[in-house]
């Protein structure tokens, strides 16, 4: 089964709609596997997605001298040294 999806939004809507043809509960077992398969799929690519974004996010912290300097994004709650 080939990912449909091409970008972020994209991919959380058609979980979204997976999520909401599941919960509906009128289709076949094999149905259900099949969107559940697929589901997980998205999912991961999601989850890639993030991670990247994650990854490529910097915050910009005014130095002492006034001048501007890149550091690593670190989430809220987490320490650096976790990283």
């Amino acid at each position: 089964m080939e990912l449909k999806v091409k970008d972020f939004e994209s991919a959380l809507k058609s979980l979204e709609e997976i999520v909401a043809q599941l919960e509906g509960g009128d289709i076949s077992l094999d149905r259900a596997l099949e969107l559940f398969e697929e589901g997980i799929k998205i999912s991961r690519f999601c989850s890639a997605k993030l991670e990247e974004a994650e990854r490529k996010v910097e915050t910009l912290i005014k130095a002492s001298d006034g001048s501007l300097k890149e550091v690593p994004f670190i989430p809220e709650g987490e320490d650096e040294t976790e990283i």
